[in-house]
């Protein structure tokens, strides 16, 4: 049975958050509308669940009336085939929201195992995220990337912003790993390497306080190899925090704009581990849902001989990979969500 004092409270709030949207001062404005947008498509479920209730006790009633018995006969089963699929979408509406599910994202790209062919894997991992995040309508900011010679990367850091950005993006975390035959491979054999991903949910400055005492600031020289991703310039910023030994850069072109931005990325590290930290005290019931957020964790296989993409997480084969490569990453993702969310489900309702 699906908490009908719940459900309540929800609409109840919601129409206070919609009232006062219309007379709350401008500070208060951000909040408001990040819980309006919230609750909206909560509410949108409770409303259809309520009418598919109204519209089978109607018909029930109508099993009493001679001239309208045929009528609800005829309607009767289909409203009720249709109930348990609008109760799946309410309890998955009602699900507990992780708090960064709407926040912009930092993608961090770094080859593992595989020498070159994993730094040009790791290329082609960065293009895939930035051609996903264009055609979701996301902004994708490079924040500092160090290339190879032979145009592979070392280290990539981008920020993505747009509708749901972590929510979708962050069961991207782990290792992927590629099969394939490297370009200087003269005898044709299957190589395998990897590159590991990082997807962190991007922090507000007053969650994650950072005293002065606690970070270095070092400006360097910083200059690219050319492509589009490259940035030329006298200003980059390196920053290490000094308690966890976590250094972060930015090579954009201001300097004032590299400190900004490289302070964001040490923040979303920080409050990424605090994250971690409490999924770990949680440790019991995660081990039901997607993955772990383990960075080290193999989350994904690219075959390329085969033109083939497994997910091991969920068991999912596609054999679309080059589609996938160029940022058709809809149909895995969607995957993933409806994974944790069963997972989710059953481990409240077990």
């Amino acid at each position: 049975m699906l908490p009908e004092d719940r459900l309540h409270q929800i609409v109840q709030r919601f129409q206070f958050v919609e009232a006062k949207m219309s007379s709350a001062p401008p500070d208060e404005i951000p909040a408001l509308g990040r819980e309006y947008a919230e609750l909206r498509p909560v509410v949108a479920e409770i409303e259809g669940w309520r009418r598919l209730r109204d519209e089978i006790a109607e018909a029930e009633a109508m099993l009493a009336d001679p001239e309208m018995r045929a009528l609800a006969e005829d309607e009767l089963p289909r409203l009720r085939e249709r109930l348990p699929e609008v109760e799946q979408a309410l309890r998955v509406a009602l699900l507990p929201k992780d708090a960064a599910d709407a926040r912009p994202a930092i993608l961090e790209i770094r080859p593992g195992t595989g020498g070159e062919e994993a730094a040009l894997f790791a290329g082609d991992l960065l293009r895939m995220y930035d051609r996903y995040a264009a055609a979701k309508g996301w902004r994708f900011q490079l924040i500092s990337l160090t290339e190879t010679e032979l145009g592979g990367v070392k280290e990539a850091t981008a920020r993505i912003e747009g509708e749901g950005v972590f929510a979708r993006l962050k069961f991207e975390s782990g290792v992927h790993r590629v099969q394939r035959v490297p370009e200087t491979e003269a005898g044709g054999r299957i190589h395998t390497s990897a590159a590991t991903v990082a997807v962190l949910p991007e922090a507000e400055e007053v969650e994650i306080d950072i005293p002065a005492q606690d970070i270095r600031i070092d400006t360097m020289r910083s200059s690219g190899a050319g492509g589009q991703h490259v940035n030329t310039t006298d200003s980059a910023v390196r920053i290490t925090h000094l308690p966890t030994g976590i250094v972060v850069t930015s090579s954009e072109k201001s300097q004032h704009q590299n400190r900004a931005t490289a302070m964001a990325v040490l923040r979303a590290r920080l409050y990424d581990m605090e994250r971690q930290k409490a999924d770990e005290d949680r440790a019991a019931s995660r081990k039901a849902q997607v993955g772990t957020g383990d960075r080290s964790e193999r989350i994904r296989t690219y075959n390329f001989p085969q033109g083939r993409m497994t997910d091991h997480r969920i068991n999912l084969t596609l054999y679309r990979l080059d589609a996938i490569m160029e940022g058709d990453l809809d149909e895995v993702i969607a995957a993933l969500v409806a994974a944790d969310q069963a997972a989710r489900l059953a481990e409240l309702e077990g």
